[in-house]
Protein backbone atom coordinates (compact mmCIF):
# COMPACT_ATOMS: atom_id res chain seq x y z
CA UNK A 1 0.00 0.00 0.00
CA UNK A 2 1.46 3.49 -1.09
CA UNK A 3 1.64 5.94 2.03
CA UNK A 4 1.25 9.43 1.28
CA UNK A 5 1.38 12.67 3.61
CA UNK A 6 -0.19 16.06 3.94
CA UNK A 7 1.87 18.77 5.34
CA UNK A 8 -0.07 19.58 8.18
CA UNK A 9 1.13 15.97 8.99
CA UNK A 10 4.69 16.80 7.97
CA UNK A 11 4.64 19.83 10.28
CA UNK A 12 3.81 18.05 13.14
CA UNK A 13 6.08 14.72 12.59
CA UNK A 14 8.78 17.53 11.75
CA UNK A 15 9.06 18.52 15.50
CA UNK A 16 9.25 15.09 17.33
CA UNK A 17 12.47 13.67 19.08
CA UNK A 18 13.94 10.58 17.35
CA UNK A 19 11.94 8.08 19.76
CA UNK A 20 8.85 9.75 18.77
CA UNK A 21 9.13 9.18 15.09
CA UNK A 22 9.59 5.30 15.60
CA UNK A 23 6.63 4.99 17.65
CA UNK A 24 4.71 7.36 14.82
CA UNK A 25 6.86 4.73 12.20
CA UNK A 26 5.06 1.50 13.94
CA UNK A 27 1.48 2.92 14.13
CA UNK A 28 2.11 3.77 10.57
CA UNK A 29 3.43 0.47 10.01
CA UNK A 30 0.34 -1.00 11.57
CA UNK A 31 -2.19 0.53 10.23
CA UNK A 32 -0.55 -0.37 6.39
CA UNK A 33 -0.92 -3.40 7.25
CA UNK A 34 -4.54 -3.00 8.93
CA UNK A 35 -6.45 -0.50 7.63
CA UNK A 36 -9.02 -1.18 9.69
CA UNK A 37 -7.78 -0.87 12.72
CA UNK A 38 -8.94 2.78 13.21
CA UNK A 39 -12.11 3.79 14.24
CA UNK A 40 -13.85 5.25 11.46
CA UNK A 41 -16.01 8.76 11.65
CA UNK A 42 -19.34 10.09 11.16
CA UNK A 43 -21.06 13.46 9.82
CA UNK A 44 -18.55 16.19 9.03
CA UNK A 45 -15.38 13.56 9.00
CA UNK A 46 -17.14 10.92 7.11
CA UNK A 47 -14.76 8.69 5.70
CA UNK A 48 -11.62 10.03 7.96
CA UNK A 49 -10.42 7.18 9.72
CA UNK A 50 -8.43 8.15 13.76
CA UNK A 51 -6.07 5.51 14.84
CA UNK A 52 -5.00 5.98 18.94
CA UNK A 53 -1.48 4.79 20.02
CA UNK A 54 0.59 5.67 23.52
CA UNK A 55 3.56 7.68 22.65
CA UNK A 56 5.39 8.90 25.96
CA UNK A 57 2.84 7.58 28.20
CA UNK A 58 0.30 10.30 26.22
CA UNK A 59 -3.00 9.00 23.99
CA UNK A 60 -2.29 10.43 20.27
CA UNK A 61 -4.43 10.65 17.47
CA UNK A 62 -3.08 9.76 13.84
CA UNK A 63 -5.93 10.50 11.30
CA UNK A 64 -5.78 8.55 7.90
CA UNK A 65 -8.08 8.53 4.81
CA UNK A 66 -8.22 5.49 2.02
CA UNK A 67 -7.80 6.09 -1.42
CA UNK A 68 -9.97 5.22 -3.85
CA UNK A 69 -12.17 3.11 -1.19
CA UNK A 70 -12.11 1.98 2.12
CA UNK A 71 -13.22 -1.42 0.21
CA UNK A 72 -9.95 -1.55 -2.00
CA UNK A 73 -7.68 0.94 -0.45
CA UNK A 74 -4.43 1.70 -2.61
CA UNK A 75 -3.00 4.78 -0.89
CA UNK A 76 -3.13 5.27 2.52
CA UNK A 77 -3.70 9.16 3.11
CA UNK A 78 -1.98 10.35 6.23
CA UNK A 79 -3.54 13.56 7.65
CA UNK A 80 -2.99 14.89 10.99
CA UNK A 81 -1.24 13.70 14.12
CA UNK A 82 -1.41 14.99 17.70
CA UNK A 83 -3.23 14.41 21.44
CA UNK A 84 -7.05 14.94 21.97
CA UNK A 85 -6.97 18.27 22.59
CA UNK A 86 -9.12 20.95 19.82
CA UNK A 87 -7.26 17.39 17.56
CA UNK A 88 -11.21 16.94 15.43
CA UNK A 89 -12.10 21.10 15.56
CA UNK A 90 -8.04 21.34 13.67
CA UNK A 91 -9.08 18.05 11.65
CA UNK A 92 -12.53 19.59 10.41
CA UNK A 93 -10.89 22.69 9.79
CA UNK A 94 -8.16 20.95 7.69
CA UNK A 95 -10.45 19.36 5.30
CA UNK A 96 -12.91 21.54 5.34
Amino acid sequence: MKVLDTPTFNKVVKKLFATEKKTVDEAIRKIADDPTLGEEKKGDLAGIFVFKFKMNKQDILLSYGLLPSKEQPQELVLLSLGSHENFYSNLKRQIG
